[in-house]
């Protein structure tokens, strides 16, 4: 069981090395201001446990329009490329709410015990869920405050922050495997999931080979050197498209004379590290150029169950879709993930962002084609 405080502290430092004006930042529609990120797990906490289980009034009028992110049946809320012109409440105003909705959280969790056995296990399940989010908006916050910063002109690093670019294995070695019916997704009595990852269900596949590490910078380099980005026979025509308009010519963060920008400063490209932030249009290019393809999620989780987590997570060929036999979360919480399954491509395999409670091989991470932005890389199939 997750402690509580424990979650909670790990948020606030995450951002303990940032400036007050870093917190307020968005250059981007996709990208969150940290202190957005402060306000809304919070939310999540006030509203979906004590207003739910204790009828509370919000601590504030205006904070379920500001800190509420998508969930349409509590209300409306800012949109998410408008956060970043709110300049209150203000940090100090965000971190004091977070002390208050805390304090609230700890005696609603000794009122909570002279309540029934089923009220009790709603109120248990409804704040793992809370901080199981806020884990996610852990790694959001990296991901978010990497591209705020790099905006920056000096280029700051983030103290604490995971290290980024290590070297990895370069073998060619395949991972072989038989073809048949398999199992994916949760068992029901596999402890906490988000609803995404069950029913649990058969698939079936054929013989396939996978490789055992992840593509390099010197590999994805190449591709580049051989006109990678200029060459539409490997691109998807909303990848092409996506290129041309955008005017890509190398992977996030990679800056002049073979530099990159990692959570600690500018370093030097490592050609025996993974590539990382691409997207998946750039991945199934890069896939095209080897005459290999992307796995699908079935078959990332048949060939890597059970296996430590590697640093990045890795591009599927698979849609988001639901499982067959799918169950949305109850009640506000239905919106959590149903409503994102149009449009967007799974990732596997977690990142050096993730926190490690949420590794497993079930996990279904998902997003755009042409986002690219977090910790993203590429594990190739044979043909």
């Amino acid at each position: 069981m997750l402690d509580y405080q424990t979650i909670r502290d790990r948020t606030l430092e995450i951002c303990a090395g940032l400036e007050t004006e870093d917190f307020v930042v968005q250059p981007h529609e996709f990208i969150s201001p940290p202190k957005w990120h402060l306000g809304h797990a919070t939310w999540f906490f006030e509203t979906m446990c004590l207003q739910k289980f204790f009828q509370t009034t919000p601590y504030n009028p205006t904070f379920p329009f500001i800190f509420n992110s998508y969930y349409e049946a509590l209300g409306e809320h800012v949109p998410q490329g408008r956060r970043g012109v709110l300049s209150r409440p203000t940090v100090r105003e965000v971190q004091v709410y977070r002390q208050h909705v805390d304090r609230r959280m700890r005696e609603a969790a000794s009122i909570i015990k002279d309540r029934g056995k089923e009220t009790q296990a709603r109120w248990a399940e409804t704040v793992e869920l809370g901080l199981h989010h806020e884990q996610q908006h852990q790694e959001l916050l990296f991901m978010d405050i990497k591209h705020i910063l790099s905006h920056q002109r000096e280029l700051p690093s983030l103290p604490g922050a995971p290290l980024e670019g290590k070297e990895a294995p370069t073998s060619n070695q395949k991972i072989d495997i038989r073809g048949g019916v398999h199992s994916i997704g949760c068992r029901d009595d596999e402890g906490f999931c988000y609803d995404n990852e069950r029913a649990r269900h058969e698939v079936y596949l054929r013989d396939y080979s996978i490789c055992a590490n992840l593509v390099t910078n010197r590999e994805f380099h190449e591709f580049i050197d051989d006109g990678g980005y200029k060459r539409p026979e490997f691109w998807l025509a909303d990848g092409w498209e996506w290129v041309k308009a955008s005017q890509i010519r190398a992977p996030l963060y990679w800056t002049h004379d073979a530099k990159i920008y990692t959570l600690q400063g500018e370093v030097t490209i490592s050609p025996n590290a993974p590539v990382c932030h691409v997207s998946y249009f750039e991945a199934d290019a890069f896939a095209r150029w080897k005459k290999c393809r992307l796995p699908s999620e079935a078959e990332w989780e048949v060939a890597f169950r059970g296996q430590p987590r590697q640093d990045l997570w890795q591009w599927t060929a698979s849609a988001y879709l639901p499982y067959p036999g799918f169950q949305p979360f109850a009640e506000a919480a239905q919106e959590y993930n149903g409503k994102f399954m149009s449009g967007q491509m799974v990732l596997r395999g977690g990142c050096l962002a993730t926190p490690g409670s949420h590794y497993r091989s079930t996990y279904r991470n998902f997003f755009y084609p042409s986002m690219r932005w977090m910790f993203s890389g590429i594990r190739l199939c044979a043909q």
